[in-house]
């Protein structure tokens, strides 16, 4: 089946003619005719189907007669992360370069300014976060008063990341009879009540069982110590055949550690996070897809839909926590029909995580012996240490240091005669031990005057001493007090 029996206009498939497509995927074969129909879509697919084109084409149609009014968008696409935005706004940039559609991108970490002045202007489609997109709304710069298509895209990320109760709020300014498309490459239970909520009587689509696995990807797993990690990854990437890697990690701060370890290393290593400034995080992108990275050390935030073409490998530098994540991440490779490599590094303890991975995959990743792999590789990277006592590993300086503490007891019990117990408490002479009724006041005492001390003398909760003065007759009552006397 050809672009041509979808029923798209000439002016786009001009556009994805020049593109080089020629065929579509399953998603956009079932997905397009349905939306020009315009049915609701429950769309669920792995990631790297081509799931933004499925409704980016047919929205180009759709939108394609008509005109925006001031801050008030004809459609609206949500999106989880920036980079996720921003490349919906590069497709819609290239699908729909015969047409004069009008798009604004809202995301996190640019200016207002620029973003004010294009909805003061009207736009066609709208792409943004769900957060920025209400910090708008609140200041009154957007209306949703004439939006009649909207698009949720990566509904389960957007769950994962907290967005839904943004999502719903957001939902709830559109008051205009609209269109509604949700995808996702997973279907939580959570999903489809938001789906049954929101869609009226939606065409579903599911052309691969959710949360599998393309069968294009290599998949294997390296057992090794957490602490040799480092100089595993450098052994493997020197072995393998790497064009260019996504290197995963769990935690944010991890990224930073690991892609600085790399770059002491010569190798060339770019970093990606959720923490860093959008244009650095672009301008990072940008250099990893025109190969002047090679490679890039991220966070979950590359995992999700971002289109970088011929990934030859993704290696989990940490395995994930959640199942879901490990197919969202090696979906990043083996993409439009190419072959792709995924590699996990595994620590003994990290036996739960993998168990569900290889659960939710219906099927156990390959066992890798490094040392088979990268045998010699992996020694030269391990003989290299690491800070003092180089050339030492851990265990032997243990050991010396454990032998050294055990003979300095065994010189000091010769010299010095055992003293027992019972004949020192006998030659102790016996004392009266205070009764604790007597000692207490004094504590409390010096505790007082230490607390006092410490406040100072003007404190709250200092109390002048009165003695036997009636009251009302001396200076050191407060005067609040004298009043309430002669009242």
């Amino acid at each position: 089946m050809s672009f041509t029996e979808l029923g798209l206009s000439d002016s786009v498939m001009r556009a994805v003619s020049e593109a080089g497509y020629e065929h579509p995927t399953p998603i956009q074969k079932q997905a397009i005719p349905q939306v020009l129909m315009g049915r609701d879509v429950l769309g669920c697919a792995q990631t790297g189907t081509g799931k933004t084109a499925s409704f980016t084409l047919p929205m180009i149609d759709i939108l394609g007669q008509g005109r925006a009014k001031a801050r008030m968008p004809r459609s609206l696409i949500l999106e989880p992360t920036r980079e996720l935005a921003a490349q919906v706004e590069e497709n819609f940039e290239t699908y729909g370069k015969f047409t004069k559609l009008t798009t604004a991108l809202l995301i996190g970490g640019v200016s207002f300014t620029e973003q004010f002045k294009k909805l003061d202007r009207g736009v066609d489609v709208l792409i943004a976060t769900p957060g920025r997109l209400l910090d708008h709304v609140e200041r009154g710069k957007v209306l949703m008063n004439d939006v009649n298509f909207l698009v949720i895209d990566e509904a389960d990320r957007m769950l994962d990341m907290g967005f839904i109760p943004d999502v719903e709020k957001i939902l709830s300014f559109i008051t205009k009879k609209h269109q509604t498309l949700l995808f996702s490459a997973t279907m939580p239970p959570e999903i489809r009540r938001l789906a049954n909520r929101f869609l009226t009587e939606p065409k579903e689509i599911t052309v691969a069982a959710p949360s599998s696995v393309a069968d294009t990807v290599k998949q294997e797993l390296v057992i090794v110590k957490h602490a040799d990690k480092r100089a595993a990854l450098r052994a493997l990437i020197r072995v393998q055949d790497v064009k260019n890697a996504l290197i995963f990690c769990n935690r944010k701060r991890d990224v930073g550690v690991l892609h600085r370890s790399l770059e002491r290393h010569g190798f060339n290593a770019g970093a990606l996070h959720g923490d860093m400034d959008q244009y650095q995080r672009m301008d990072t992108l940008d250099k990893f897809k025109s190969d002047d990275i090679r490679f890039l050390v991220c966070s979950d935030v590359a995992a999700r839909g971002l289109d970088i073409p011929a990934v030859s490998h993704v290696i989990n530098f940490d395995v994930p926590t959640h199942a879901e994540d490990y197919v969202h991440r090696i979906g990043r490779t083996g993409r439009a029909g190419l072959s792709g490599h995924a590699i996990t590094l595994a620590a003994p303890e990290d036996g739960k995580y993998i168990a569900m991975i290889e659960k939710l995959a219906g099927k156990e990743i390959a066992r890798v012996d490094i040392d088979e792999v990268a045998g010699a590789q992996l020694k030269e990277e391990s003989g290299k240490g690491r800070g003092r006592g180089r050339g030492k590993g851990p265990d032997r300086r243990s050991e010396e240091k454990s032998a050294k503490s055990a003979e300095k007891p065994r010189e000091k019990s010769a010299e010095k005669p055992v003293e027992r117990r019972d004949e020192k408490k006998a030659e102790r002479p016996a004392e009266k031990r205070p009764d604790k009724a007597e000692k207490q006041p004094h504590k409390d005492k010096d505790k007082d005057s230490r607390r006092g001390a410490k406040r100072g003398r003007d404190s709250i909760g200092d109390v002048p001493d009165y003695g036997d003065v009636p009251f009302g007759e001396t200076d050191l009552v407060p005067a609040f007090l004298k009043r309430s006397g002669t009242l």
